[in-house]
């Protein structure tokens, strides 16, 4: 479909305007596979993200925020890097508002792992907006901005195959962002998602695939990247061995439930962690820097990263994070 013809579709849809076998049929026309369109993931998006519920915020602090996000769907098991990464990030300086989701295919999402460590979800789009500007963070709970998802999801599960709603979740950020690091599952959506960032106003972007399917930057081998700034996409190769990373096998990064992942994030922000697992958000934090524009490239990034983890003001921002939520 061209993307006024999805636009057209997906705003019936969100408008429920659509019977539960209508949606069905709909649904199923939207596949997610290698043949889906840019177009028809742009226009899903923007229909999606225009029946949220928005973030009111200062218009100037717009184009200053951030997501580091996956769009999930990998099972790998790791433990929760983006959310890692995103603390790490908001303690060198950026706004970081960042939108996710209990677990679906994992033991823990973003939620999970950020309520275990004591972040209020419950609250709600001013208070959100409060926290953003106050401690230079806040988490979006993605439940409670797209209150049309409650009757579309039930007749989604009803189906197995993936369809575009699969990456749809880092694509509709209720706070407007424009400036994303973002991990798909599958090397031929790389480039792909930059298109539909650029069509849909990003002002930069890094999408990342491993190759070994992880949603995130692997320090286990290759990771394929595409880098959206000032209009133009590059495609790009990261290769942890580049930046003095020594590889590590995929299971040193693996997490758990909630509360075993939560306690790995602690050790990572009082510099008690693993290698592998220091190294995984070193990386992943200092492309984050680079979408945003801080770091000139991945090196610097890797050396503001690690200073914000020695320093010890990456768990002092959580511990703000923790105090700010919890007292508004």
């Amino acid at each position: 479909m061209t993307y006024s013809e999805t636009h057209q579709q997906f705003e019936s849809l969100f408008n429920h305007e659509m019977s539960d076998e209508q949606m069905r049929d709909f649904l199923y026309t939207i596949r997610l596979d290698t043949a889906t369109s840019v177009e028809s993931i742009a226009a899903a998006a923007e229909v999606m993200r225009s029946h949220a519920l928005q973030l009111d915020i200062d218009l100037a602090l717009r184009p200053k925020l951030i997501d580091i996000v996956g769009t999930g769907g990998d099972k790998s098991g790791s433990f929760n890097i983006s959310t890692t990464t995103s603390i790490v990030v908001a303690s060198c300086g950026v706004y970081v508002a960042k939108h996710g989701n209990r677990s679906i295919t994992s033991k823990s999402g973003s939620a999970d792992v950020l309520e275990v460590l004591g972040v209020r979800l419950d609250l709600d789009t001013k208070q959100t907006a409060t926290m953003l500007q106050e401690c230079g963070f806040c988490f979006m709970f993605a439940q409670n901005y797209h209150p049309a998802m409650k009757f579309i999801m039930p007749v989604r599960k009803t189906i197995r195959e993936k369809t575009v709603f699969n990456v749809l979740g880092p694509l509709t950020n209720p706070a407007g962002v424009q400036k994303f690091l973002l991990g798909v599952f599958e090397k031929s959506f790389v480039p792909k998602i930059a298109e539909v960032l650029k069509i849909n106003g990003a002002a930069s972007a890094i999408v990342v695939s491993a190759a070994e399917g992880m949603d995130e930057i692997s320090i286990s081998g290759i990771t394929y990247a595409a880098l959206l700034k000032e209009g133009r996409i590059r495609e790009f190769e990261i290769d942890p061995e580049h930046y003095g990373i020594a590889k590590a096998p995929f299971e040193a990064i693996l997490g758990g439930d909630a509360s075993d992942n939560a306690a790995i994030v602690h050790n990572i922000l009082t510099n008690r962690a693993t290698d592998a697992q220091r190294d995984i958000v070193q990386l992943n934090t200092a492309a984050a820097l680079v979408a945003e524009g801080m770091a000139r490239d991945i090196q610097e990034g890797m050396e503001m990263a690690s200073e914000a983890l020695l320093s010890g003001s990456a768990f002092a921002k959580l511990q703000e994070i923790v105090s700010v939520s919890t007292t508004l």
